[in-house]
């Protein structure tokens, strides 16, 4: 694929929207960003690369189920569509309390208490917004007719990197608020904005 991506600028072209599609569309706050930003604030840098971890691993799994066509498949299945959405919506519920809910950093003690890789692929799958977006960035990533296309290989690659990017600009960014909240005031406000954020944008998400 490198030599026809060398030869052909149409390529050129299609990969540059297909990476400026990915960081617009995949890249806005959603369920998943903002989770990733707000366990970073609420847990820390280091004790939120595991989830970091596990959201990624879920999107790219998202990535591969939209590629593939079996999400189609899925939600053309009328009664099984709104138990997807209501399993998604309770399950980051579920985490946006967590995140409200969670200890000023000075007072982390318990392994348990931080989310795990498991909380975060669960939630990646479980994000409607994440399959609205790539299917999104998929379409838009259509090449004119009788134009060369990139390669299905190619494209999955370029957004697997574009999600690994993504997130860990957004968990850095939590990470950087963490520093305010050893503060019990501090860590309780912020971490309340975080988690009425995440139900915000999986309301979006979801209604939008």
């Amino acid at each position: 694929m490198a030599g026809p991506l060398v030869s052909q600028p149409e390529l050129w072209r299609q990969l540059l929207a297909l990476v400026l599609a990915a960081t617009v569309v995949m890249g806005s706050p959603g369920p998943a960003t903002i989770s990733v930003t707000a366990v970073g604030a609420a847990f820390g840098l280091r004790h939120s690369l595991r989830y970091t971890c596990g959201i990624v691993l879920g999107t790219v799994a998202v990535l591969l189920v939209v590629a593939t066509g079996v999400m189609a498949a899925l939600t053309s299945m009328p009664t099984l569509a709104p138990v997807l959405a209501v399993a998604s919506a309770a399950y980051i519920l579920y985490l946006a309390f967590r995140i409200a809910t969670a200890p000023p950093l000075a007072a982390h003690a318990a392994e348990t208490s931080r989310p795990t890789w498991l909380a975060g692929f669960l939630l990646a799958i479980a994000n409607p917004k994440a399959y609205v977006a790539i299917a999104a960035v998929f379409a838009g990533a259509a090449p004119k007719q009788g134009a060369a296309e990139l390669g299905l290989s190619l494209k999955l690659t370029v957004l697997a990197g574009m999600i690994v990017v993504i997130h860990a600009v957004w968990l850095l960014a939590g990470a950087a608020f963490a520093r305010f909240l050893r503060r019990p005031v501090a860590s309780r406000v912020i971490n309340l904005v975080f988690a009425a954020t995440l139900v915000l944008t999986t309301v979006l998400a979801v209604f939008g």
